[in-house]
């Protein structure tokens, strides 16, 4: 079963979800706001995703961040505590089964990744 993390109300985890739902994906659903994130977890998706694809820079949280943050977003040591306490950084969704899968919201990728 794959495991989506995201945040329910953003607009790409909706799209994302509602098209696994109509394609007869199973998942389930880990809610960064609720159920936070680890940096064990952060460190595994960025063996997968190099840092700049895993943080959103078009998110409002990016913005509202201070230069020296923004800063440290470019270095995986310095970046994991700022995303772990700003999740909405996090590029939406993530999609992972046994190992990382899809970073983001494509439908024409997810048909060809998700065709049976």
């Amino acid at each position: 079963m794959y495991k989506v993390y995201g945040i329910p109300n953003c607009d790409t985890v909706k799209k994302a979800t509602t098209w696994l739902k109509t394609n007869g994906v199973d998942f389930e659903f880990h809610n960064y706001k609720t159920d936070g994130i680890t940096k064990e977890k952060i460190e595994e998706w960025l063996k997968f995703f190099p840092l700049d694809r895993v943080v959103n820079k078009a998110s409002t949280t990016y913005k509202g961040l201070s230069d020296e943050e923004k800063e440290a977003l470019s270095s995986p040591e310095t970046a994991i505590p700022i995303i772990i306490a700003n999740t909405s950084l996090i590029k939406r969704p993530v999609i992972e089964d046994q190992k990382i899968e899809m970073l983001g919201f494509d439908a024409s990728k997810y048909s060809e990744f998700f065709k049976d």
